[in-house]
């Protein structure tokens, strides 16, 4: 079976593992601690970093964006980068938009300096870092509620990868509870209809040792 190493609050590997589950395509989970840059993974990978799928016949794709095309190229029959060119084209935008804008402005901020900052040893938690994580949440929710007051979902009408990129960077954010979701409903809503598909189910069911997630994470009606 293939295998994706993967850290649980890596907004890149969850975007991955729900790009999996919607093409309904069968893997297993290994937890990679990335920073103990292990010999047999910097084989697989010698960037070092996670995601990593390990096909069944040994092929080794690493990083999230060219994992995710790989799949959209091998198993094309349930689409997320789908309908015309300029359609696509804007999934893509809104992909590169959660990967990098928002994970520069809010992921690394907030569960970087909380949670991987511990983990990889890298001293105590940058608070001016917190404190512009939280300022530029508000931002990205205020353009969430914008798209869902245009669009249903954030790339057009249909579901996309785009959907998958937003609500694997917000689900991470949302386990330590630093999304403000009450002062942002339609983005709330837009979020409420993502984490009840199937393919969120397992996400939800992330247990963190030694790091709850709030009451409201995974309760599919907050």
């Amino acid at each position: 079976m293939r295998i994706l190493h993967h850290l649980w609050l890596s907004p890149q590997c969850r975007k991955v593992r729900l790009a999996l589950t919607e093409k309904s395509l069968p893997f297993e989970m290994k937890v990679e601690k990335v920073w103990e840059r292990r010999d047999e993974f910097l084989a697989l990978n010698p960037a070092g970093e996670v995601p990593v799928l390990v096909e069944d016949d040994g092929a080794v794709i690493a990083d999230s964006v060219a994992i995710v095309e790989y799949l959209e190229e091998v198993y094309p029959e349930r689409p997320l980068i789908d309908g015309s060119a300029t359609q696509r084209a804007e999934i893509r935008r809104m992909c590169q938009w959660f990967d990098i804008k928002f994970a520069r402005e809010v992921s690394d901020n907030l569960v970087g300096e909380k949670v991987l900052k511990k983990f990889l040893g890298l001293g105590q938690p940058d608070s001016t870092a917190i404190r512009a994580g939280h300022a530029n949440m508000k931002t990205h929710l205020d353009y969430v509620s914008w798209l869902a007051d245009r669009r249903r979902f954030l790339a057009g009408d249909s579901f996309s990868l785009a959907d998958i990129c937003a609500a694997a960077h917000f689900s991470a954010v949302d386990y330590i509870g630093d999304v403000p979701w009450d002062d942002h409903p339609r983005a709330k809503e837009w979020y409420v209809r993502i984490k009840s598909r199937p393919s969120f189910r397992p996400v939800l069911a992330d247990h963190i040792p030694g790091l709850r997630p709030p009451t409201h994470y995974a309760d599919l009606d907050f």
